[in-house]
């Protein structure tokens, strides 16, 4: 059981991050929102100012073009590392076990930045993308996720 009493659920992507506590138990699981973020993330054509810089070439007349940042992905790979921050510091505030839900891309930037308590005690990680989903439709999917488990 995967939604027990008291579990916290980590519904994130790269722009909208649902922290869920379930109030009910494992067999009536009833999730309530006790954190909520989104993130205001313009796409890079507003974000970039300026085309890449031209390299030259030494010997004859190649050029190439400067490899720039991605500041789109960078501000979603920041979210979520801070998506991990919340829910390590709901893992110090409960003594509950922690179940991850992302995107296959986002969970491998979760990965990266779980602290100790969070590894510890996680329960399930689930790749999937469930944040344009509402409360009720996130418990009745992670129920039946569960059962085919």
């Amino acid at each position: 059981m995967i939604l027990k009493a008291g579990t916290i659920v980590l519904v994130t992507d790269g722009a909208k991050m649902l922290l869920l506590k379930n109030k009910g138990d494992a067999a009536f699981p009833d999730l309530a929102v006790i954190a909520s973020r989104t993130l205001d993330n313009p796409p890079n054509r507003e974000q970039m100012s300026d085309a890449p810089g031209l390299s030259f070439s030494s010997m004859g007349h190649r050029r190439s073009t400067y490899g720039e940042p991605d500041p789109h992905q960078q501000a979603e790979n920041l979210f979520a590392a801070n998506s991990a921050a919340a829910l390590a510091q709901a893992a110090r505030e409960n003594e509950s076990e922690l179940v991850v839900v992302a995107p296959p891309a986002t969970l491998s930037i979760l990965r990266q930045h779980y602290a100790r308590e969070t590894q510890e005690r996680l329960a399930a990680e689930i790749a999937k993308d469930l944040t344009g989903h509402s409360v009720p439709h996130i418990t009745k999917i992670l129920s039946a996720w569960e059962s085919a488990n």
